[in-house]
Formats: structure tokens, sequence, C-alpha cells
């Protein structure tokens, strides 16, 4: 697996999502739903998992093509999705206050933020159509068979 491959793939993807499809997903109307079942969040997550599965076939076009490739990839963008959540709210924080002790206070938030059920479903979105891509494009093994037994 190239994973300097991998992790620029991830990376565009990560940005894509979080850029691109966030901004179309602000068209739809919310119909006043709040939470995770709005029609906001379904149509986010649909996009999401499109992008990823597109990023994974460009990805597979180099890559080994088999279910582990797939999962190794949706690991590596759900890894490069929080380590870039992590370094934008760190330097976010610091580019806001100037302060290093600033940094230090919210670093303890980190993990309230990732035990919520948003993880879960980035995780999802990350891993399973990267699974499924990984898996399709897998060559298939002809029947062991020899023809003509039962």
């Amino acid at each position: 697996m190239n994973i300097e491959r991998a992790i620029l793939v991830a990376f565009l993807g990560n940005y894509l999502i979080n850029t691109v499809i966030a901004a179309l997903v602000a068209l739809v109307p919310s119909g006043g739903a709040t939470g995770m079942l709005s029609p906001q969040y379904i149509t986010f997550v649909v996009l999401a998992v499109i992008m990823v599965a597109l990023l994974t076939w460009w990805y597979m076009r180099a890559a080994p093509r088999t279910l582990k490739g797939g999962i190794l990839f949706g690991v590596t963008g759900f890894v490069v999705a929080i380590v870039a959540a992590f370094v934008t709210g760190v330097s976010g924080v610091l580019a806001q206050t100037g302060s290093f002790s600033s940094v230090a206070g919210v670093i303890p938030n980190f993990w309230p933020f990732l035990a919520n059920w948003s993880t879960l479903v980035l995780v999802c979105y990350w891993v399973l159509p990267a699974a499924i891509i990984g898996w399709w494009k897998a060559p298939k093994m002809a029947s062991a068979r020899p023809m003509g037994s039962m």
C-alpha cells in the first residue's frame, strides 16, 4: 500500500467533504429539524459516502485492489480527518488567543469531541464505502471445482 498517496488522497477528500459538500448541504432547507436526523445532516452523510467511494475508486487505480486495501484507505482517511480536526482546533485557539496556556486548556476537551456519535458517523462514512469499493474491485477467484463435476 502506498501510504503517502493514501494520506494525500484522504487529505484532499477531507478538504472536499468539509468545504465543498458542507457548502452544498447548506443549501438544503433544514425544515426546522435539529440534530443528527435533520435533512441537512442526512444529505451531508450521503454525499460524503459518495465522495469517499469516488476517492477510493481513484486511489485503487494505483493501489492493491483488495478488501484490505480499501479498509486501510478508509482507516487512513478517518485518521487524517481526526488529525486535521485536532490541528485545526489547536491552531485556531493559538491564533485567536496567542497563548500556549489557552491551548493547554483546550487539549483535554478533545476527548469529549471524539466520544461523540458524530465520530462513529465519521468512521462509517470513511471505512464502509472504502471497504465496499475495495471488495468490489478485488479480482474474483474462479471456481475451484473442475468443470463437469458436481
